[in-house]
């Protein structure tokens, strides 16, 4: 009996250990997703009034141009991150399909970060010194290379939010943050469809209109999650 008496206490000292270390983990995780979903958030509601403003003739070159690809380029790495820590927040069972919306993450963020930066470094300086010329290949226009690219980085967005949709339950806040991200997955074949028809005009962009909606509602709901998910110090 003194034995065993003696090792009650030990067990239960070396068990609260890892259970206490995973707390503080989780909350660090939580923080850390609320903090990049938020940042991808802000960046999105940047591109989308600017974009609004082009479409509607208040915003010119170059200024348009720099304003949204510069917000557009914001939005990747903090998305990435947020998915990264969407990921390590998931239990076992769903892990593999968080797992997978982090690698459609990753192809999303390399795609359109490229472009982004090709736009801004390069594209834009060269065109007002009238020094595009040859290097006219990398501007994105419709259906160019790089148009073909910045579309492929938005179809793995989708996949990416379509995929991580089994994490989140069906109630309550995580409910509207599931909803969010299949709603912005059903938007990506109208993205598509913007991007690969034949014929290019803005009344055919505001086709993709709901993605306004969906990416950014998208973002806040998983900053909220994260927000939620946060023990305070």
């Amino acid at each position: 009996m003194a034995f065993t008496l003696l090792r009650e206490p030990v067990t239960t000292v070396v068990r609260c250990r890892p259970i206490c270390y995973a707390f503080r983990m989780n909350n660090t995780i939580a923080r850390f997703g609320f903090s990049s979903a938020l940042l991808a958030f802000l960046a999105s509601v940047g591109y989308d009034v600017v974009q609004t403003l082009q479409v509607v003739g208040a915003v010119k070159f170059p200024a348009d141009a720099v304003l949204i690809y510069g917000f557009s380029l914001l939005i990747p790495v903090p998305f990435l991150l947020a998915m990264l820590a969407l990921h390590h927040s998931a239990v076992d069972e769903k892990k593999i399909w968080t797992h997978a919306a982090l690698l459609f993450a990753v192809i999303y963020a390399m795609y359109v970060t490229l472009n982004y930066v090709v736009q801004l470094a390069t594209v834009i300086p060269m065109t007002l010194h009238g020094t595009l010329g040859a290097m006219h290949v990398l501007d994105q226009t419709p259906h160019s290379l790089f148009w073909d690219v910045d579309a492929l980085g938005y179809i793995f967005m989708g996949l990416a939010t379509l995929f991580a949709v089994p994490a989140f339950a069906k109630q309550g806040l995580e409910g509207w943050t599931r909803g969010f991200f299949l709603a912005h997955a059903l938007v990506t074949p109208l993205i598509a469809v913007v991007y690969f028809y034949p014929t290019f005009s803005y009344t055919l962009l505001l086709l993709g209109a709901p993605w306004v909606i969906t990416a950014s509602g998208s973002l806040l709901l998983l900053a909220l999650y994260f927000r939620r998910k946060a023990v305070p110090a």
